[in-house]
């Protein structure tokens, strides 16, 4: 168990406390801070991202063609080139989700005007252009400077046909699809390191059972080869949040055949047919979000525990390759197209989330939040020309700074935030040293109304003072509009003192800071 989850228990996930805080009271948080430990490498594809062709993320979203007014390098738009540049973007998941075992890939090359239509079948049955496909994906992850995670389709696909796009990417000899691939405009073949086998094939991706799925991936990953020096690491698909059962089971029946076990978990605090608004809640509808999205760490916990005992080495990573809230679709827009507004509290989801990975990073490689335009808990929203950067942008644009860092373990006692007769931690923490040896802190605090006072004792980092930036708002649901695109923004941070071998942080309520100490 981490030192987070010991920290969760200390203060309770549970239903009952043993007295309620008032919102008026001071509130004080207790730490230490083990700078003279090493937590482990906090890898950059923990901040990845994921992009399916799913209502306005791929259209308008990020492609808008190469005749379009919209400012566009080969089709994608320039101001999401510049704004994904600007998180780091180290990774980017495609074509899905549902959509990718559904996918053809031979539909998506070739003459734009000569690819046929196709049906999106899991999203709306909308009409897919295929304008955008394995050349458009691959040269926009060039431009981003990103790492492409490919989803291969195995519920209506073919061995066949998967073996042969690993070929037509990676293959630099003299063979049929290699020479496809140059006369449709790309003469060396691409780098491909990640490769889904699959995608939620215990549910849209074929309704399979773990028993059938695993055989089926050993079927299909065989003819998944390592080609002109190209390495494959082969994800195979893991289980819908906590269910142990499908991951004993893959674990079991694959073991060492892949090189990473992928994990789905979204936080919904309410039945599947009936999610909550994006806007507009009240603070019972906070409190469940924040409370669910701790989850996150419970399910990790579970999953690694069947991990170790089939490989006890770690060999094996686990890809949280998709997670974030799921709302109601935004009124008037279809429900199809998950086009949802992103407040406040998606930002508290954001930085809970990252710092639970960070104390999981051994085992928790990658994790793709869903999605990256327009789309779910998305870090950038557009209309027409205009775009917005939404919180949960601004939360991973200030984590940044723990990217491939060396995670500094964190013990915390937190207070109590207490809604009714349930309670849960009021703040969560994550520090790392970066490789120019800068300690960075990241600190969430749920609650919504009371300003915590964290105190954290400095254990092997010499610090002389502390900077950073916070982000907050004046409303639980406070969003930016295209009217208002900085309504909720990052601004300079004074709140953060060093003194007598401690950090003292007056974190205000319901706030994201991250601070730099001063060595």
């Amino acid at each position: 168990m981490t030192l987070l989850a010991r920290s969760l228990f200390v203060v309770g996930l549970a239903l009952v406390a043993p007295f309620a805080v008032r919102a008026a009271e001071p509130l004080t948080a207790t730490g230490v801070i083990h700078g003279d430990q090493n937590g482990g490498t906090i890898s950059r594809h923990l901040y990845g991202h994921f992009a399916e062709h799913l209502g306005r993320c791929i259209y308008d979203g990020l492609w808008v063609g190469t005749d379009s007014k919209v400012p566009n390098t080969g089709g994608v738009r320039n101001d999401v080139i510049a704004a994904l540049k600007n998180l780091k973007i180290p990774n980017l998941r495609w074509p899905g989700g549902c959509f990718a075992d559904d996918y053809h890939w031979r539909d998506g090359i070739g003459p734009v005007d000569q690819r046929p239509q196709t049906i999106n079948i899991h999203w709306g049955q909308e009409v897919e252009t295929n304008a955008f496909g394995t050349h458009e994906f691959l040269a926009l992850c060039e431009l981003l400077g990103a790492e492409p995670y490919l989803a291969g389709n195995v519920g209506s696909g073919t061995p066949e046909e998967m073996r042969d796009w690993i070929e037509y990417l990676t293959f630099d000899g003299d063979s049929e699809l290699a020479n496809l691939r140059r006369k449709n405009g790309h003469e060396k073949p691409w780098r491909i390191e990640f490769f889904g086998v699959g995608n939620e094939n215990w549910g849209c991706g074929g309704a399979m059972r773990p028993e059938y799925y695993a055989d089926l991936y050993r079927r299909y990953a065989e003819f998944c080869r390592d080609l002109s020096g190209n390495r494959l690491t082969r994800v195979a698909c893991g289980p819908n949040g906590n269910d142990g059962n499908w991951t004993r089971t893959v674990m079991e029946r694959i073991g060492g055949r892949m090189q990473a076990l992928s994990l789905h978990q979204y936080t919904l605090a309410a039945p599947w047919n009936s999610k909550r608004p994006a806007t507009g809640f009240d603070e019972a509808a906070w409190f469940a979000i924040v409370r669910d999205s701790l989850a996150m760490e419970k399910t990790l916990d579970d999953t690694e525990a069947i991990m170790d005992k089939f490989d006890p080495q770690k060999r094996i990573g686990l890809f949280v390759d998709e997670w974030g809230t799921w709302y109601e679709a935004e009124p008037g827009t279809p429900g199809y197209a998950l086009f949802q507004q992103n407040t406040l509290r998606d930002a508290m989801v954001a930085g809970l989330s990252l710092n639970i990975f960070h104390d999981h990073c051994e085992r928790v490689r990658m994790a793709n939040i869903a999605q990256v335009v327009n789309v779910l808990q998305a870090m950038i929203l557009t209309e027409g020309d205009k775009m917005l950067l939404t919180p949960t942008y601004h939360v991973f644009e200030m984590y940044k700074v723990h990217q491939d860092a060396t995670r500094l373990p964190l013990e915390l006692k937190s207070p109590e935030y207490r809604h009714g007769d349930q309670a849960i931690p009021a703040v969560s923490a994550s520090a790392s040293r970066d490789k120019a040896g800068k300690v960075h802190v990241s600190l969430v605090n749920v609650h919504p109304t009371a300003a915590v006072t964290v105190t954290c004792e400095l254990a092997g980092v010499a610090a002389k003072g502390a900077t950073g930036r916070v982000l907050t708002g004046d409303k639980l649901d406070a969003h930016n509009t295209f009217t208002d695109l900085n309504a909720v923004t990052p601004r300079e941070f004074a709140g953060a003192k060093v003194g007598n071998g401690s950090l003292t942080v007056e974190l205000p309520a319901k706030s994201v800071v991250v601070l730099e100490l001063a060595e």
